[in-house]
């Protein structure tokens, strides 16, 4: 199906479903008659409704009659079909969504949502280490700013054996500049 709303096409796959449906009983199709009689006469006159079609005759047996029906509203095109629709929506619910073209916009909707959900949580899972690892990290950050800008006396001395055993665990590179800071600052203290 290419387009949700069109209901004229949709009426057509529909028919046959719902002409053997034992829930369309004789009560509801005179419901739906008198809709489209009584909100949309454009769509189903009184004298298409009572006159010489089957419509409201009950001596004529209710497939028949239903059958009748979506003839006609096939003939007067998509704003009747989409009217029926809705008065089936209306009158009987579970008919309606158990209706084969709604089943299969039903399974088309939710393939497209779990595909989206899933696509969504990936997006958004930036690592599984939890909150404690991101604490720990923001605190080394912290901590290591604040030897950067304060560290200019006594403090980056005695932080020095405690920069190499820090040191242990980074990348080459990391433990390159870490300790090289380390040492810069030790020999800018030495030169004073």
């Amino acid at each position: 199906m290419t387009d949700i709303d069109d209901y004229h096409e949709q009426l057509q796959r529909d028919a046959h479903f719902l002409c053997s449906d034992q829930r369309m009983d004789t009560e509801l199709m005179d419901r739906l008659v008198l809709q489209l009689n009584r909100i949309y006469p454009q769509i189903l006159s009184d004298k298409e409704a009572h006159g010489v079609t089957t419509f409201r005759k009950l001596s004529v047996p209710t497939k028949v009659r239903l059958a009748e029906l979506l003839k006609h509203l096939h003939r007067k095109g998509e704003e009747a079909c989409h009217e029926f629709y809705r008065g089936l929506h209306i009158h009987a619910e579970d008919v309606y969504s158990s209706l084969p073209t709604r089943v299969i916009q039903k399974e088309t909707a939710d393939a497209k949502w779990s595909n989206t959900m899933a696509i969504h949580q990936e997006r958004y899972v930036l690592n599984d280490r939890g909150p404690m690892f991101f604490l720990s990290c923001f605190s080394f950050a912290v901590g290591i700013a604040m030897l950067y800008y304060y560290g200019e006396g006594e403090t980056l001395r005695s932080t020095s054996p405690f920069l190499h055993c820090s040191a242990a665990r980074f990348s080459k590179g990391a433990k390159d500049v870490f300790i090289s800071y380390s040492e810069v600052g030790r020999r800018k203290k030495g030169d004073c």
